[in-house]
């Protein structure tokens, strides 16, 4: 299968790319490079030991996007988008008119060419807050912050393009947190600046990049009084793009499942896992709650098992060694490459 992958140089797009070539699919991506390293490129095909064509484009770009998919893909992978929750809340606008606005680029090239199957990188963040776990597909969308409305948005616009016209197989991918690295160490999460997410933040605490941890709310009314997540191996996460497209003749229209390993931890409890993982005791103070944080969500994830035939293997003590093999052996990210190569 030829596959287009949008943000492919990103963390989970990165990923994907890998899982992709290792099972024979041929595979161009794309990326705009604004928060990603082209030096994963090069990794991806060190790791895959098979050539991988890049080009450097914008999602904004309807030219450049209407004369690549020109090109015969089979099926596109869609990651290409702004990410960070606070940054959305500073800059809504660039969060709508890049996620939004180019998605919908994104899809009219590909009704333009006539590749109608798709496989979206969606999030648990369309769910916005709830008041309960385990979180299936069929629960309430309200998105609690700019960058989950702009998920939620892509979503339905998919929605109603399947409904529009006949032959678009759509799989809408709702991750919940994304976790850990390639077991080579070679490619993995590459923040820049402060990290927005929890794990990098640890794992650069744990490399002494960082001093120590802040956890956000230490009341919750969970076992140790600390948020509750379903953590996901990025791996898995990669996997299951890759079951998505394998099964993708199955699906009729837009369809959305939710990616996760269907059991919550804590933040506490990744903490702990991740001073297991790097032998070093990791320090943390507790802060103030955030506004809209959740005290416990994690994913029912039995429709990924009856769609995709897939389900997350990779544990939590997989995730941090992982994580931590990465960190340690680039503790400046792709940025410690004295060259990309092309």
């Amino acid at each position: 299968m030829k596959v287009l992958v949008t943000g492919a140089a990103g963390y989970i797009g990165s990923h994907a790319a890998l899982e992709l070539l290792e099972a024979g699919h041929e595979v161009v991506g794309f990326d705009n490079l604004s928060n990603s390293s082209e030096r994963a490129i090069a990794r991806i095909r060190e790791v895959a030991g098979r050539a991988m064509r890049f080009e450097r484009l914008d999602l904004l770009d309807m030219d450049g996007l209407t004369r690549l998919l020109a090109e015969d893909f089979d099926a596109v992978v869609h990651f290409a988008g702004l990410k960070a929750v606070a940054e959305s809340v500073e800059k809504p606008l660039e969060y709508w008119r890049n996620n939004v606005s180019g998605s919908a680029n994104l899809l009219a090239a590909m009704k333009a060419a006539g590749c109608r199957r798709l496989v979206f990188s969606s999030s648990c963040t369309v769910y916005g807050e709830v008041g309960k776990s385990p979180i299936d597909e069929n629960h309430p969308r309200s998105a609690a912050n700019p960058y989950g409305n702009t998920k939620l948005v892509i979503e339905d616009m998919c929605f109603d393009l399947a409904r529009s016209e006949p032959g678009w197989k759509i799989v809408l991918l709702r991750y919940f947190n994304p976790v850990g690295a390639h077991e080579s160490g070679r490619i993995g999460e590459d923040p820049r600046g402060v990290p927005n997410n929890l794990m990098p933040f640890i794992m650069q605490t744990a490399v002494g990049i960082r001093d120590k941890v802040r956890v956000f709310g230490g009341d919750y009314a969970t076992p140790d009084g600390t948020g509750v997540r379903d953590f996901v191996h990025v791996v898995d996460l990669a996997r299951a793009h890759l079951a998505a497209l394998e099964r993708i003749e199955d699906f009729s229209g837009a369809v959305a499942v939710n990616l996760g390993t269907g059991r919550g931890f804590s933040v506490l409890e990744l903490i702990e896992a991740a001073s297991r993982a790097s032998g070093r005791r990791i320090p943390f103070e507790f802060a103030p709650r955030r506004p809209g944080d959740a005290a416990a969500i994690w994913a029912d994830a039995t429709l990924a098992r009856e769609k995709l035939g897939w389900s997350a293997a990779l544990d939590l003590d997989r995730m941090c060694a992982d994580h931590w093999r990465w960190q340690r052996s680039n503790p400046a990210g792709y940025e410690g490459d004295s060259a990309a190569k092309r």
